[in-house]
């Protein structure tokens, strides 16, 4: 079994409440941003000046993709799967169940693109993130399969939602962000 994170602390730790600034508190706050106390949120904060552009573009990327709910979050469990980010994978594995994702789902994902049970397109999905991840590049197989029911602007958006979550993996991973207490140590990653 593999440990549930890559560091048992972290290298860049969240910043205390106590700590805010008032800008700071404005955009963590929980009562404009709910999710502002987790510990992603609580870590990035600290260099302001990147936390601002990440969070437009990463509201961009989640909250206005053009890819439905469910499909995003395939993607996103896979990219966290992949990466090795226990973080990223427990946090969507929550966010994935409310998107309609099962248990079972979930847990196929980290099987990948050849399990059993996929639709066409959840396979198409999980088989470019694999691709994107070992090679920088959508296959032209993988691009055909995603054409057949995708938008110009559907596959724009599975590329950046892949490309976003790595870079968040890798922010995760390096940094030593780790899941909230209470939360359990999420899932083992390999």
């Amino acid at each position: 079994m593999n440990p549930p994170v890559r560091l048992g602390q972290p290298r860049v730790p969240p910043l205390p409440e106590s700590d805010w600034t008032d800008e700071q508190r404005a955009l963590l706050g929980t009562d404009k941003n709910p999710l502002g106390a987790l510990n992603i949120f609580r870590t990035l904060i600290r260099h302001l000046e990147l936390y601002r552009p990440f969070m437009k573009f990463g509201r961009q990327v989640l909250f206005r993709s053009s890819l439905s709910p469910r499909e995003r979050e395939l993607v996103i469990l896979r990219v966290g799967w992949r990466c090795g980010a226990a973080y990223e994978f427990h946090q969507h594995t929550r966010i994935g169940k409310a998107a309609g994702l099962t248990d079972a789902e979930i847990e196929r994902v980290k099987s990948g693109p050849d399990a059993p049970d996929w639709t066409a397109l959840e396979s198409a999905l999980l088989r470019a993130v694999d691709e994107l991840h070992d090679d920088s590049f959508i296959g032209d197989a993988t691009w055909k399969q995603l054409s057949n029911h995708y938008d110009t602007q559907q596959l724009i958006d599975l590329v950046f939602l892949v490309g976003h979550y790595t870079m968040i993996a890798m922010a995760l991973n390096s940094l030593g962000v780790q899941i909230e207490s209470g939360q359990g140590n999420g899932p083992a990653i390999g």
